[in-house]
């Protein structure tokens, strides 16, 4: 075998791990949503497709699985509101990401008891968090503003806190919903 094709494998070999990782949080997020936080590492391979030996290579204790969840739903909320602002006009791209960032607590509160429980805390892995979801709300704020569509009188920061709250007030069967509902009067009572 060539140089040349030792690298090829190698590509492939790497690109198939991504690939196995990331169907790995996915199905992970599923099995917790379904089945609830405690569902078994062994579950979550199954239901992947995939050998536990794939799974505990990725994740080797359920802990570093737990965060490794919330830290890729951090992500797609990232690069979703890269995506929204090249693809919608620019209030329709908030509004898109308020309902994402709905979603995104959902997740939060479904693994909050697993969160904290975390052997190093949770204020390194919510700083973080915390800190990439401002921005992303600042600059769809901003962006949305420009664009001469609304008025923003009151921090980006607090349209999250609102959604929030009622998430946090609200945990029962019906707190989704009237989240989207309050993204919706959110935008509403901004328009210019």
């Amino acid at each position: 075998m060539s140089g040349s094709d030792d690298r090829k494998t190698l590509r492939r070999q790497r690109a198939d791990a991504a690939r196995n990782r990331l169907l790995l949080l996915e199905t992970a997020k599923s099995v917790f949503a379904e089945k609830g936080i405690d569902a078994s590492m062994d579950e979550i391979a199954r239901a992947a497709g995939l050998g536990s030996g794939t799974l505990y290579r990725h994740f080797p204790h359920r802990d570093a699985l737990i965060e490794a969840v919330y830290r890729n739903e951090m992500e797609q909320l990232a690069q979703a509101a890269e995506r929204l602002v090249a693809e919608l006009p620019p209030v329709a791209a908030l509004r898109a990401w308020m309902l994402l960032f709905v979603e995104y607590m959902g997740t939060k509160q479904l693994m909050a008891a697993a969160l904290t429980a975390l052997p190093g805390g949770t204020t390194e892995l919510y700083a973080a968090s915390g800190a990439q979801i401002q921005a992303t709300i600042e600059m769809l704020a901003q962006n949305a503003v420009r664009g001469g569509e609304i008025r923003l009188e009151i921090e980006p920061l607090e349209l999250l806190r609102a959604i929030a709250a009622v998430a946090s007030a609200a945990a029962g069967p019906n707190w989704e919903p009237n989240a989207r509902r309050l993204v919706d009067i959110l935008i509403a009572g901004m328009r210019a």
